[in-house]
């Protein structure tokens, strides 16, 4: 069976709660209308088991069942450190 589960890849904003960080996931879009490319945002709530990221990394997530009320999401990988 394949796997149906979302991946996004976004920057690590906040890493002050324990085992959660927050994760930012930007995408572009051409407006429908005025077919001006717009950049929208969204903050995502990851669980990180290890606490191994940090604000600035670069990080891919993967949706999972519900950790908490807003937390459905979870660290797979870390794509790149922060400087």
């Amino acid at each position: 069976m394949k796997e149906r589960r979302r991946r996004l890849v976004g920057t690590v904003t906040s890493d002050k709660m324990e085992k959660t960080v927050v994760v930012v996931v930007e995408r572009h879009y051409r407006h429908a209308l005025y077919e001006k490319v717009v950049r929208a945002a969204k903050k995502y709530m990851a669980h990180d088991e290890n606490g191994d990221c940090h604000v600035g990394d670069k990080v891919q997530i993967v949706e999972t069942r519900p950790h908490s009320r807003r937390k459905r999401w979870s660290v797979e990988e870390i794509l790149e450190r922060a400087v």
